[in-house]
């Protein structure tokens, strides 16, 4: 189990913001299924979040665009079936929201009351701020993400370091302040430099989540495929794998193939 400062029985939006102020790091990872879902809540992990992530990891697309609401609303749905404490944030995917505002809405609420999920997540800064304000007024909470935005990959033409430019630099401060003002609960700062995302979250009262993005922030989120070494080959600077399962599991499959075509497999205390 964590060794949290607060013994918090349910995770709420309350609670992460209480996290800051007290000065607790906030731990994130993401989980798509039941099985994992459960695993990581009983672990005593904080926020779960449903990443569109999915689309690559779950799916194997290159990119995270091609995944559909009524995916997202799928593996919503399964981790929230499992999970006893863990706030479950769940990502409004791409072409779900950025139409304009009625779009993000219907969107959001459809994740709220067919997944059972507990806030959304969207990318960008003031260029969604209607959005997230016409998601707010229904009573939805809402996470901010900003730096390296994986849904607008094609913009950008490349997943490198985000912001590193005084101008960009200012406009992600500014975003990360609207999006503040608007009512985002919380915010991820993806793959952008250190001390920049010092800057952010000592600017803000609300929580700032990093991936790729420091140490000085309030929590981090990692993929869980990559923390537990599932995907083997992907190797970002500021990913740290605390197990490798590619090996292991590849490792155990083949040695029952070996013991089904060896015979070996069931012995007589496995058959009735």
């Amino acid at each position: 189990m964590s060794t949290a400062k607060s013994d918090y029985k349910k995770i709420t939006t309350n609670s992460v913001q209480e996290m800051k102020r007290n000065g607790e790091k906030i731990s994130m990872l993401t989980a798509y299924d039941f099985t994992m879902a459960k695993i990581v809540d009983s672990a005593g992990i904080d926020v779960i979040l449903v990443g569109d992530s999915a689309s690559n990891v779950m799916a194997g697309h290159e990119t995270t665009l091609p995944i559909t609401l009524d995916q997202m609303i799928y593996h919503a749905s399964s981790v929230v079936r499992a999970i006893d404490r863990a706030l479950v944030v769940v990502d409004l995917p791409f072409g779900s929201y950025q139409g304009n505002s009625k779009e993000a809405l219907t969107s959001a609420i459809r994740i709220m009351k067919e997944s059972g999920g507990h806030a959304v997540k969207l990318e960008g800064g003031t260029e969604i701020v209607d959005s997230i304000e016409r998601i707010l007024k229904a009573g939805i909470p809402v996470m901010g993400h900003l730096g390296l935005t994986p849904q607008s990959i094609y913009k950008f033409g490349t997943y490198t370091v985000r912001a590193r430019e005084e101008a960009e630099a200012e406009k992600l401060l500014e975003d990360a302040k609207a999006l503040e003002a608007a009512g985002c609960f919380a915010l991820v700062l993806e793959k952008i430099p250190s001390a920049l995302a010092k800057r952010v979250a000592e600017s803000l009262d609300i929580p700032v989540i990093g991936i790729g993005a420091g140490p000085d922030v309030d929590g981090q989120v990692l993929v869980l495929h990559d923390m537990l070494g599932m995907t083997h080959e992907f190797h970002p600077r500021f990913l740290r794998r605390y197990l490798d399962l590619y090996d292991q599991i590849t490792g155990a499959v083949g040695n029952y193939v070996t013991d089904v075509k060896n015979r070996e497999f069931p012995n007589d205390k496995e058959s009735y």
